[in-house]
């Protein structure tokens, strides 16, 4: 299974893994893989520190990277207040009167909530690069395409490469022209952001395209899986959806327990894709709640920053209300295939057997 992303990179394991739980990232670097730290969710740059320390002193010595969310500056920068001014009152009153249809009970009066919301902002996820360059990571990658190219150089001056996620062949080439060092090909199957193009398509458009390491992404979820994305060109593979069904996701979010439960029941069929997440396109798990933004009276979503903040309250409400019939949770069309909650080293061990026996098979039929 080793390729020579695998010494670029220092891991054993051509498995790149995404995820917001430090618990979760850990375990992939320490089973061989590199586990990529989702940094959205750290509206505090203090916060984010504290725990990429943790990571260092909880990996075993294995690499490790992170993720950030650079989007573009529009509608506005500034606090939550300011932005706030932007969402319209029929949105508001919308997701009031869907979360009362839903029977979703408000937060206590003493809770923290977890105001995810700034973490998508452009200055917020700059503090983020900063942050994250002054621990030992291996690499950044951007979720919104190319960072800027100061940001891209600062990465390079520190010996870090950049990773940058793409739907389609023009976008990952505008990406190595800007000076990314590894494509994300991203197909359509993926959870959260996500274009239109299957990866089975998607990925060698991509390989084709440009000259550097190119990782598969959307709808692996198996050894199998791995195997078709390395014969497609692919030089290792990204995975997000998997890990969200891990014994160690609950050491960082000891809350989502039904989130789980409602990912381990689903079908491949029960995704959709949609903005009312974030305002861009994402793939979430169908729920009560996504079914009631189809509706033919539900408004237009917002474009993102706005779309998160006129939901995140929403969101901290579901998240603490353990339904999971309305659970608000990005997941790819591999949540088929995530049909118990187990370990991370053991989502691994599951990896490469599969692909080993996937290799024989081809072996026998020569």
């Amino acid at each position: 299974m080793r390729t020579p992303l695998c010494d670029r990179l220092g891991i054993d394991l051509p498995i790149i893994g995404f995820t917001p739980s430090e618990h979760v990232a850990a375990a992939l670097s320490r089973a061989g893989g590199l586990g990529v730290l989702g940094c959205v969710r750290f509206n505090d740059a203090a916060e984010l520190d504290r725990v990429l320390t943790w990571m260092d002193e909880n990996t075993g010595g294995k690499p490790y990277g992170v993720d950030i969310v650079m989007p573009a500056k529009i509608p506005a920068e500034g606090t939550q207040v300011d932005l706030s001014k932007h969402i319209p009152d029929g949105h508001r009153a919308f997701v009031d009167r869907v979360l009362k249809e839903l029977s979703v009970p408000p937060l206590p009066d003493d809770t923290d909530e977890r105001a995810g919301v700034l973490g998508w902002l452009h200055s917020v996820a700059r503090s983020h690069v900063e942050v994250a360059l002054n621990h030992p990571i291996k690499l950044i990658a951007n979720a919104l395409g190319s960072p800027p190219a100061d940001v891209i150089a600062q990465c390079h001056d520190r010996g870090v490469p950049v990773a940058a996620l793409a739907g389609k062949a023009e976008h990952a080439v505008r990406h190595v022209e800007n000076g990314v060092d590894f494509v994300v090909a991203q197909g359509y199957e993926a959870g959260g952001h996500t274009g239109e193009i299957a990866s089975m398509v998607l990925v060698p458009e991509i390989v084709d395209a440009v000259d550097v390491p190119v990782l598969a992404a959307g709808g692996i979820g198996s050894g199998r899986q791995m195997a078709a994305a390395l014969a497609l060109g692919a030089s290792g593979v990204w995975m997000g959806s998997m890990w969200l069904a891990t014994e160690e996701y609950l050491q960082t979010m000891a809350e989502s327990v039904a989130m789980q439960q409602a990912l381990v029941a689903a079908t491949s069929s029960d995704t959709v894709r949609t903005r009312i997440y974030t305002g861009k396109p994402a793939r979430l798990l169908k729920t009560r709640w996504t079914e009631a933004w189809a509706a033919p009276d539900a408004p237009e979503p917002l474009p993102m920053p706005l779309q998160n903040l006129l939901v995140s309250h929403a969101h901290n409400r579901i998240h603490a209300a353990n339904d999971p019939s309305v659970v608000s949770m990005p997941v790819g069309q591999i949540v088929g295939r995530m049909n118990r909650v187990r370990p991370v080293a053991d989502v691994v061990a599951d990896l490469v057997n599969g692909y080993e026996e996937a290799l024989s098979r081809l072996d026998k039929t020569r």
